[in-house]
């Protein structure tokens, strides 16, 4: 049973529709989406992660390019516009456009092409409560991982209330372990990494892409303070899982050696 999985009777079967955002233009690695992986482009691989494990699966890009990769192999695409600021932003406008009739959107990063099924099940299982607006995954931190991985700002860390609803999300270490030298804080406490793969209620959805930027979310640059700050109830659900995203092209040299290795 996944951490946020909660027994229920609802009588509706929730449809979950998950949503790709894949841009072309990149300041560290432009064309990332069509860059190619073990023989096949980046986004066919995330999205051949996805589908199967979702009702639907539909890639949202604003390039007729990676329009056109996606139809090349079979997959399903939609046009969306070049003027959005954030991926929520076009993962919404994508769903207006081809989400009828689904429950739960899931926005799944154009540049994890090692997304893993029980990742995906993870985070649909905290809509077993029937309270979850949004949902995310975390990954615990382990000894081996050391003091460099947990203190690195480009590696959010969250804390979570009794139920695994988030409390914060912080580049910053938390919480403060006072008192305890920083070598022993991985031993003395479990600190959870935050996985950026969000799951949304519809409604929950529209409304949050409404939202104007606050202060808390332009103070760290994470998006999801933004939730928080607005009164937003944020599950949790847990990993153990690491995954590999595409953010330079040594990150796609890496991808390959991880391909040849697993024999994929």
């Amino acid at each position: 049973m996944y951490i946020c999985e909660i027994e229920t009777k609802k009588k509706h079967t929730m449809k979950f529709i998950g949503i790709i955002p894949a841009r072309y233009a990149s300041t560290r690695f432009p064309g990332k989406p069509l860059a190619m992986l073990g023989g096949k482009p980046v986004i066919q691989r995330v999205y051949e992660q996805v589908n199967g494990v979702l009702d639907e699966a539909c890639v949202a890009t604003d390039d007729e390019r990676i329009e056109a990769a996606v139809k090349a192999f079979g997959g399903k695409v939609v046009m969306t516009s070049t003027s959005h600021k954030s991926g929520t932003d076009r993962v919404q406008e994508a769903f207006e456009k081809v989400g009828q009739g689904f429950d739960v959107v899931v926005n799944i990063q154009g540049d994890e092409p090692f997304i893993q099924p029980s990742q995906l099940e993870a985070v649909k299982a905290c809509f077993a409560d029937e309270a979850t607006q949004i949902a995310t995954l975390v990954k615990p931190f382990t000894e081996a991982d050391g003091w460099e991985a947990l203190q690195n700002p480009n590696s959010p860390k969250v804390v979570v209330d009794g139920q695994m609803n988030a409390l914060y999300f912080s580049r910053s270490v938390i919480p403060y372990l006072r008192g305890v030298e920083k070598e022993e804080w991985l031993k003395r406490h479990t600190f959870y990494k935050h996985i950026g793969l969000y799951a949304y209620r519809a409604e929950v959805l529209r409304e949050i892409t409404r939202l104007p930027q606050s202060s808390l979310e332009l103070a760290e640059s994470l998006e999801q303070l933004r939730w928080l700050e607005n009164g937003y109830c944020i599950k949790v659900g847990i990993t153990h899982t690491e995954t590999i995203g595409i953010d330079t092209p040594e990150d796609l040299e890496k991808a390959e050696l991880f391909l040849k290795m697993n024999g994929k």
